[in-house]
């Protein structure tokens, strides 16, 4: 981009540090034009702006709507269904310098911060005043806050403690014409108006730009336990699932590797791991007796079939079994290098309801077999929160092509069971075509009218989710 156009010049004038904070060299336009989605068209970005304070977000968003310039939000660019991705001639406004913790209110179990603050990092420091962010995205070492609430991400932990938005009590936003608006209260209990909290959580950087969050928070969890099962077919592994609920028992965690996923972990040499199972459940429990609690769901397990229970009598033990989990993707980086090619994955993201779960499943295997592909399936068992994992040669036409129609099959698959196409990961562009299938069609005009209504000049991430 020339130095004297007329979106540069005005920033310039309007921003004092803007060699900090405006950024045109290819390589940086390179790095932040899309997030880590594949299959997702991504343009090529004006100007990367990096802003530190919420001003500067209504400078720059004054003048990209007096201008006509569209915006596209990004936070790390962990994101999996390309709603970062840039689009040819727009501002790529990050927030990754806005992370500031502003304030910790143990009082209240409150935390108000910025939206470039890392997961984790908030976690760290609430836990020095013995409280927790519960959200645990697989990425929290990575993605920001302001990521999470803009895709309404999910995690390990949600199926006891919940997703992200379930913890947000009040955004500060800068909408598409530069004005600054609040939403919710700092209140434990408040149903004035409507709810834009929850509007605006998940609505993936298309109704506003996200510059501080008031989340709540919880006592520090309680240390756990963990066991591992391993099963004979998934039918097994989903009455194990639907004994586990039916009891009662609430895990911190019930994650679930279909065979090939499971076979990839022994494979790469977890010692708890037997190969040849169909399915395995690793479940980890923070109770006040949590080896009361998990003998109870072993014996569970046994009944339903399982051939193989490892359950943890301390600390390490539960670590190992919770490594099962997280050996996954370096599993499958082990399975792709022997691809060839240029090897490559898309991680998908459907919920069913749990009673479908294990024919799921079952149509993801036969899915994989038409299409002669390894789809590796793993995700959150107790709600039904599934991620088959397509591992291809992208170099081979033939095989990309399968790939794509294994993604296609997958998601009628899963909408045919009553269920939904994200769960987690949000729409982007990668699912608008699958949004316009789930919703009807009077829900679909609302959520356009909604978007134009915050919108009008349709310049706030334009092409992802719905389209004005």
């Amino acid at each position: 981009m020339s130095p004297d156009t007329p979106l540069l010049s005005r920033l310039r004038t309007l921003l004092t540090d803007h060699a900090d904070v405006l950024h045109t060299d290819p390589e940086t336009l390179a790095a932040h034009s899309r997030d880590a989605a594949p299959f997702s068209e991504a343009g090529t970005p004006a100007v990367v702006a990096f802003p530190r304070t919420a001003e500067q977000v209504r400078h720059i968003m004054r003048t990209t709507y007096e201008l006509g310039v569209p915006v596209v939000p990004q936070g790390a660019r962990t994101g999996l269904a390309g709603a970062a991705n840039a689009i040819d001639g727009c501002v790529v406004l990050s927030t990754a310098r806005m992370d500031r913790i502003l304030e910790i209110d143990p009082a209240n179990r409150l935390v108000r911060c910025e939206p470039g603050v890392v997961t984790k990092r908030l976690n760290d420091a609430v836990a020095e005043h013995g409280l927790s962010y519960p959200p645990d995205p697989a990425s929290w070492e990575h993605c920001t806050i302001g990521g999470n609430i803009a895709t309404g991400a999910g995690g390990i932990c949600c199926v006891k403690y919940g997703v992200t938005a379930d913890y947000v009590r009040g955004l500060d936003l800068v909408l598409a014409d530069g004005r600054r608006m609040r939403t919710g209260r700092d209140t434990a209990k408040g149903v004035a108006g409507y709810d834009l909290t929850r509007l605006l959580v998940g609505s993936e950087g298309t109704l506003a730009v996200i510059v501080g969050a008031t989340l709540g928070l919880c006592p520090v969890r309680p240390p756990a336990l963990a066991m591992l099962a391993q099963f004979p077919t998934l039918t097994a592994a989903g009455d194990a699932v639907a004994a586990i609920t039916a009891a009662g028992h609430v895990p911190s965690a019930l994650e679930l590797l279909d065979r090939a996923t499971s076979q990839a972990v022994a494979d790469h040499g977890h010692p708890m791991m037997t190969p040849g199972a169909a399915a395995t459940l690793i479940i980890e429990s923070d109770t006040a007796e949590p080896a009361r609690d998990l003998a109870s769901m072993a014996l569970l397990c046994k009944e339903a079939g399982s051939r193989n229970v490892v359950t943890a009598s301390g600390s390490e033990e539960s670590r190992q079994v919770i490594e099962a989990r997280r050996l996954v993707t370096p599993a499958l980086g082990a399975f792709a290098a022997t691809l060839g090619g240029r090897p490559t994955a898309f991680i998908e993201d459907v919920a069913v309801p749990r009673s479908e779960l294990a024919k799921f499943m079952g149509t993801i295997e036969e899915i994989a077999v038409r299409n002669r592909l390894r789809i590796f399936t793993l995700g959150h068992a107790g709600d039904g929160n599934l991620h088959p994992t397509v591992v291809f040669d992208e170099s081979d036409a033939d095989e990309f092509r399968r790939a794509q129609t294994a993604y296609d099959d997958i998601m009628a698959a899963g909408l045919a069971l009553g269920g939904t196409s994200t769960g987690e990961h949000g729409i982007g562009t990668l699912k608008r075509e699958w949004l316009t299938r789930e919703l009807d069609p009077v829900s679909l005009e609302l959520q356009r009218g909604l978007k134009r209504l915050f919108d009008p000049k349709n310049l706030l991430n334009p092409g992802k989710v719905v389209e004005a």
